[in-house]
This record gives structure tokens, C-alpha cells and sequence, in this order.
């Protein structure tokens, strides 16, 4: 196919991310029958610009139907099964997150149960109520610091096993891993945190004559 350079355009898009910019020739010829013009038009005024080719269309080729597609549209198909996986992952990820929370609560209530006496004794022994919070809050953290470090790891080979998937990817950063954590830490000491300063503001009197 030989014809006149008119044009070099920089290199863009015109597939999906997951592909690698491949060489592309656009060609303007009468002689096709065929094509596909792309028109950028101003905010606010896509109606009249749909209407005004339509208009343009019917004179140049009336017994050809005018059809048109939307360009974000188009390129959000393409993804539309990754939005979909982002989707679910955001909502398994509040269940899961509200079910831990569950649990972790009933763990703090049963365990400040089990430790009443223990508590009664310290306090008596001349505890403060902080040092006692932060005693029976320690324990969970620790459960959970161990966790982030087992799961941590693992979402991150997760991740990038997937984003090899890309052509053209982002770079998985630490601080990401970072923030997680600290959501993780928070929710889990205001989850505990309750029924630990409940647990340490108890009468030891109470404390030590429960069976």
C-alpha cells in the first residue's frame, strides 16, 4: 500500500492497556467505502453536534444509516470486566471487614470475661484503667499485626501477578501496603477498644467476687 505521508502523529491508545501500542497507518482515501471520523466536541453541546452530522450524513450518503458511538464509552467496554472484579473486591471487602469487626468484638468481650478476676487483682495491685486498656488491647493487635504480615506478602503477588496482565501497568507502592496497615491497626483498637476500658473501669470489688 503506497501513498503520500501527510502526518505523523505521537503514539497513542487505540486498544486496550492490557495491548502494546502497535504501528498504525490512517489512510484517507475517496475511493474507500468505509471509515470512521472522530469529532471532538465542546461541553454542553453534543446534542447539536450529534444533530448536525446526522444532518451532514444524510445529504453526502442519504441510503447510508448514521450511526455514532461515544469514545469513553467505548473504551470503558473494554475494562468493563476489571470495573466489575473492583466492584465485588470493594464489596467482599466490607463484608469481610464488618465480619472480622464481629468477631473480634465477641473475642474482646469473651476474653474480658475470662480475665475478670485477673483485672480486679491488677487494679488492686495499683494498675491505672490506661494501663489496663492498652494491656488487653495489646493482645489483639499483635493477633492482628501477625496477619497483616501473613497477608501482606501474599496480596502483593496477587497484584502484580495481575498487573503482568498490562502492557502498561503502575508500580505497586509501599505506601499503599503502609495505609492498609494503619486502617487495619485502627479498626481493630477502636473494635477492641470498648470493651478493654469497659473491662478496666470495673469495680475490682465486683471483680474478685465473680465465680
Amino acid at each position: 500500500m503506497r501513498g503520500r505521508v501527510i502526518g505523523v502523529l505521537k503514539d497513542f491508545h487505540f486498544s486496550s492497556l492490557q495491548q502494546a501500542i502497535d504501528p498504525l497507518i490512517v489512510r484517507l482515501d475517496e475511493n474507500w467505502s468505509w471509515g470512521t471520523i472522530l469529532v471532538r466536541t465542546h461541553v454542553g453541546e453534543t446534542r447539536e453536534a450529534i444533530a448536525g452530522l446526522e444532518k451532514i450524513c444524510r445529504e453526502l450518503n442519504p441510503k447510508f444509516p448514521f450511526t455514532y458511538q461515544f469514545s469513553d464509552l467505548e473504551f470503558a467496554r473494554l475494562y468493563k470486566s476489571e470495573t466489575l472484579v473492583g466492584q465485588l473486591s470493594n464489596c467482599f471487602a466490607f463484608l469481610a471487614i464488618l465480619i472480622s469487626c464481629l468477631g473480634l468484638f465477641g473475642l474482646a468481650t469473651f476474653t474480658a470475661a475470662q480475665r475478670t478476676k485477673e483485672i480486679g487483682v491488677r487494679k488492686v495491685l495499683g494498675a491505672t484503667t490506661s494501663a489496663i486498656a492498652i494491656l488487653l488491647s495489646g493482645d489483639f493487635l499483635k493477633i492482628v499485626i501477625v496477619a497483616i504480615l501473613v497477608a501482606f506478602p501474599l496480596a502483593w503477588l496477587i497484584m502484580y501477578k495481575w498487573l503482568e496482565q498490562f502492557a502498561y501497568k503502575t508500580i505497586i507502592g509501599w505506601w499503599i501496603f503502609a495505609l492498609a496497615g494503619l486502617a487495619m491497626l485502627t479498626i481493630a483498637l477502636l473494635t477492641v477498644s470498648y470493651q478493654s476500658i469497659r473491662a478496666a473501669l470495673m469495680d475490682p470489688a465486683k471483680s474478685l467476687r465473680t465465680d
